[in-house]
Protein backbone atom coordinates (compact mmCIF):
# COMPACT_ATOMS: atom_id res chain seq x y z
CA UNK A 1 0.00 0.00 0.00
CA UNK A 2 3.13 2.23 0.36
CA UNK A 3 4.34 1.38 -2.66
CA UNK A 4 0.96 2.59 -4.05
CA UNK A 5 0.52 5.84 -2.18
CA UNK A 6 4.20 7.03 -3.07
CA UNK A 7 3.95 6.11 -6.80
CA UNK A 8 0.15 7.82 -6.24
CA UNK A 9 1.38 11.11 -5.10
CA UNK A 10 5.16 10.93 -7.92
CA UNK A 11 2.22 11.25 -10.70
CA UNK A 12 -0.55 13.24 -8.75
CA UNK A 13 1.78 15.83 -8.21
CA UNK A 14 3.50 16.32 -11.41
CA UNK A 15 -0.27 16.18 -13.15
CA UNK A 16 -1.55 18.54 -11.14
CA UNK A 17 1.59 20.93 -11.31
CA UNK A 18 1.32 21.55 -14.19
CA UNK A 19 -2.22 21.81 -14.69
CA UNK A 20 -2.40 24.47 -12.23
CA UNK A 21 0.76 26.35 -13.97
CA UNK A 22 -1.94 27.59 -16.75
CA UNK A 23 0.78 27.78 -18.99
CA UNK A 24 2.99 24.64 -19.26
CA UNK A 25 3.49 22.94 -22.17
CA UNK A 26 5.50 19.81 -23.69
CA UNK A 27 5.99 21.31 -26.93
CA UNK A 28 9.85 22.40 -25.65
CA UNK A 29 10.54 19.21 -23.92
CA UNK A 30 9.54 17.28 -27.35
CA UNK A 31 11.47 19.44 -29.99
CA UNK A 32 14.58 19.37 -27.15
CA UNK A 33 14.21 15.14 -27.38
CA UNK A 34 13.87 15.31 -31.79
CA UNK A 35 17.17 17.65 -31.36
CA UNK A 36 19.34 16.10 -29.14
CA UNK A 37 21.99 14.11 -30.71
CA UNK A 38 21.45 9.99 -30.59
CA UNK A 39 17.94 10.36 -29.70
CA UNK A 40 15.57 7.74 -30.42
CA UNK A 41 12.51 8.21 -32.91
CA UNK A 42 13.53 12.24 -33.50
CA UNK A 43 10.57 12.54 -36.45
CA UNK A 44 8.11 11.56 -33.87
CA UNK A 45 8.86 13.95 -31.34
CA UNK A 46 9.08 16.84 -34.02
CA UNK A 47 5.78 15.61 -34.90
CA UNK A 48 4.45 15.49 -31.90
CA UNK A 49 5.95 19.03 -30.58
CA UNK A 50 4.69 20.65 -33.87
CA UNK A 51 1.15 19.27 -34.87
CA UNK A 52 -0.42 17.38 -31.54
CA UNK A 53 1.02 19.84 -29.11
CA UNK A 54 -2.80 20.16 -28.61
CA UNK A 55 -3.81 16.49 -27.72
CA UNK A 56 -0.50 16.07 -25.96
CA UNK A 57 -0.90 18.11 -23.58
CA UNK A 58 -4.08 17.63 -21.70
CA UNK A 59 -3.58 13.94 -22.22
CA UNK A 60 -0.43 14.76 -20.53
CA UNK A 61 -1.36 16.81 -17.58
CA UNK A 62 -4.78 14.72 -16.63
CA UNK A 63 -2.94 11.71 -17.44
CA UNK A 64 -0.61 11.96 -15.02
CA UNK A 65 -2.95 13.54 -12.50
CA UNK A 66 -5.46 10.63 -13.00
CA UNK A 67 -3.13 8.22 -12.81
CA UNK A 68 -2.17 9.20 -9.43
CA UNK A 69 -5.19 10.05 -8.05
CA UNK A 70 -6.33 6.41 -8.82
CA UNK A 71 -3.21 5.29 -7.18
CA UNK A 72 -3.75 7.24 -4.14
CA UNK A 73 -7.66 5.74 -3.52
CA UNK A 74 -6.81 2.28 -5.08
CA UNK A 75 -9.26 2.77 -7.78
CA UNK A 76 -8.80 0.78 -10.78
CA UNK A 77 -5.12 -0.54 -9.71
CA UNK A 78 -4.17 -2.16 -12.57
CA UNK A 79 -5.76 0.06 -15.18
CA UNK A 80 -4.08 2.69 -13.85
CA UNK A 81 -0.52 1.09 -13.48
CA UNK A 82 -0.75 0.40 -17.10
CA UNK A 83 -1.37 4.02 -18.29
CA UNK A 84 1.07 5.15 -15.91
CA UNK A 85 3.53 2.79 -17.58
CA UNK A 86 2.67 3.89 -20.87
CA UNK A 87 3.11 7.54 -19.75
CA UNK A 88 7.08 6.15 -18.40
CA UNK A 89 7.79 4.57 -21.34
CA UNK A 90 7.58 7.64 -23.63
CA UNK A 91 9.30 10.10 -20.89
CA UNK A 92 12.04 7.19 -21.42
CA UNK A 93 12.25 6.79 -25.46
CA UNK A 94 11.99 10.52 -25.13
CA UNK A 95 14.98 11.16 -23.02
CA UNK A 96 17.67 8.94 -25.05
CA UNK A 97 20.53 9.11 -24.62
CA UNK A 98 20.56 8.84 -20.94
CA UNK A 99 22.69 11.00 -18.89
CA UNK A 100 23.56 8.80 -16.19
CA UNK A 101 23.07 5.78 -17.40
CA UNK A 102 23.48 3.43 -20.57
CA UNK A 103 20.09 1.05 -20.48
CA UNK A 104 18.20 1.72 -17.20
CA UNK A 105 17.02 5.26 -15.29
CA UNK A 106 14.14 5.97 -13.16
CA UNK A 107 11.51 5.86 -15.72
CA UNK A 108 12.30 2.11 -15.97
CA UNK A 109 12.71 1.63 -12.29
CA UNK A 110 8.71 3.29 -12.44
CA UNK A 111 7.76 0.86 -14.95
CA UNK A 112 8.33 -1.99 -12.99
CA UNK A 113 7.08 -0.56 -9.78
CA UNK A 114 3.71 0.22 -11.87
CA UNK A 115 3.48 -3.25 -12.93
CA UNK A 116 4.60 -4.76 -9.95
CA UNK A 117 1.53 -2.60 -7.80
CA UNK A 118 -0.92 -3.88 -10.44
CA UNK A 119 -0.01 -7.48 -10.60
CA UNK A 120 -0.11 -7.44 -6.32
CA UNK A 121 -3.56 -5.91 -6.74
CA UNK A 122 -2.68 -3.25 -4.55
CA UNK A 123 -5.92 -1.54 -4.78
CA UNK A 124 -7.53 -4.35 -2.45
CA UNK A 125 -5.00 -3.38 0.31
CA UNK A 126 -7.16 -0.19 2.00
CA UNK A 127 -8.26 1.17 -1.45
CA UNK A 128 -11.27 1.47 -3.32
CA UNK A 129 -11.47 -1.96 -5.28
CA UNK A 130 -11.67 -3.95 -2.75
CA UNK A 131 -15.27 -2.53 -1.70
CA UNK A 132 -16.18 -2.43 -6.28
CA UNK A 133 -14.82 -5.73 -6.17
CA UNK A 134 -17.99 -6.50 -3.91
CA UNK A 135 -20.62 -4.44 -6.21
CA UNK A 136 -23.35 -6.31 -8.47
CA UNK A 137 -21.68 -4.54 -11.53
CA UNK A 138 -18.33 -6.60 -11.21
CA UNK A 139 -19.63 -9.90 -9.82
CA UNK A 140 -21.99 -9.67 -12.90
CA UNK A 141 -19.33 -8.70 -15.25
CA UNK A 142 -16.16 -10.53 -14.21
CA UNK A 143 -13.64 -8.97 -16.54
CA UNK A 144 -14.08 -5.57 -14.67
CA UNK A 145 -11.62 -7.47 -12.47
CA UNK A 146 -9.08 -7.07 -14.68
CA UNK A 147 -8.71 -3.26 -14.68
CA UNK A 148 -9.38 -3.71 -10.55
CA UNK A 149 -6.82 -4.75 -8.16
Amino acid sequence: MTLRLVMGWVFFYAGIDKLLAGDWSAQGYLMGAASREGSLFPGLWETMAQNYVGLIDPLNMWGLTLVGLALIVGAAVRWSAFWGSVIMLFYYLSGYPLENSLLIDSHVVYIALLFGIGAFGAGRILGVDEYLERTAVVENNPWLRYVLG
